[in-house]
């Protein structure tokens, strides 16, 4: 690809022609799999490559992340800008320290300087949430917009921001852990240590929890879902959940609708704060759509602060679905290697 395949303007940094028009790796690791795929300057993916996640060894998941990256590097055969990695875990603000992973073995390891040793490539490294907000800033449903919010809903609540084209990672690093906010005093215990988290209210976890609340309180209003679980409550998901609702049961629409009023109510609370133009739902749960997202914006509209007096985010669905994180890795890298610092 020439430097005349690209179009130079659309990058929000400067960067050398050549650095701009080269291919970059990008590379997800999450709970199960190592997913990496050959990115283009413009978001398109070309060449993907898997492998599972060894998640109890932090050697055997360098390996992995090494396998991945060797096979699509010599499928390419041409040159590449560098290598970028998210992974889910909390980094410290260079990127160069996982300071925790809640599905890995990483613990306060220093991830970038073992694999730039191993690849001997230009490298990334970050929270896989910034990488898809990231890519959703530059080719999905944030495009051009100066400040955006990415909220990503599954198993908990995870995400990224960008403002005025430049990705956030917070004072510390951690920025983005929007689901740890506290919105019911005393609530539900959490993962992180606390009571009442917004996670606990709306996510995939949230939605299994209320709905095996139900069916233990009232076994007559969950009976469809019981029949899912031969009977058994504590083996309801949030997946059971979203298929009963899609073949119509009116319990699991209701309970969809309840996760969506408290997504709305936690982007109204972070609205008084960040004042975001854009507010993009990916992970497992914005598959679900409308369902979730039409209560959360109804929400939204009855408690953002100075309501009627100014205007609130959108709230729009990802575009860019499960590819966004090696997306927005590759593209993080690319820019990295543009500004020096990879």
């Amino acid at each position: 690809m020439s430097a005349s395949d690209t179009d130079l303007g659309s990058l929000p940094y400067g960067c050398a022609e050549d650095a701009a028009a080269l291919p970059a790796l990008g590379i997800d690791i999450g709970g199960t799999k190592v997913a990496g795929g050959v990115v283009l300057p413009d978001g398109t993916v070309t060449d993907t490559a898997r492998r599972p996640t060894p998640g109890k060894s932090v050697a055997a998941t360098e390996d992995a992340i090494a396998a991945v990256v060797d096979e699509l590097a010599e499928r390419h055969g041409g040159p590449l800008v560098g290598v970028g990695v998210g992974a889910a875990g909390w980094f410290d603000r260079t990127g160069d320290t996982v300071l925790f992973s809640p599905h890995l073995a990483w613990r306060n390891q220093p991830l970038r300087k073992e694999l730039s040793d191993r690849l001997q490539r230009p490298l990334w490294v970050g929270n896989d949430a910034d990488a898809a907000a990231w890519a959703e800033y530059r080719y999905g449903a944030a495009r051009g917009s100066s400040l955006m919010l990415m909220i990503t809903l599954g198993t908990g609540i995870g995400g990224g921001m960008v403002i005025d084209g430049r990705l956030q990672r917070g004072a510390h690093g951690v920025a983005g852990e929007y689901g740890h906010m506290r919105v019911v005093p005393d609530g539900r215990l959490c993962a992180c240590g606390n009571r009442g988290c917004w996670e606990q209210y709306a996510s995939g976890n949230a939605l299994g929890t209320t709905a095996r609340e139900v069916a233990h309180s009232s076994p007559a209003a969950a009976a469809h879902l019981l029949d899912r679980v031969d009977g058994d409550p504590d083996r309801i998901t949030g997946e059971d959940v979203a298929r009963a609702a899609a073949d119509g049961d009116p319990l699991a629409g209701e309970l969809l609708a309840e996760v969506g009023t408290w997504l709305g109510q936690g982007i109204a609370d972070l609205s008084a704060v960040l004042d975001p133009e854009v507010v993009v739902i990916g992970g497992g749960v914005s598959v679900l759509g409308e369902t979730v997202l039409g209560p959360a914006r109804q929400r939204l509209e009855r408690a953002l602060p100075g309501r009627g007096f100014r205007p609130g985010p959108r709230i729009v669905a990802a575009e860019l679905g499960a590819q966004a994180g090696l997306v927005g890795a590759a593209d993080l890298v690319r820019r990295a290697v543009c500004e020096g610092d990879s």
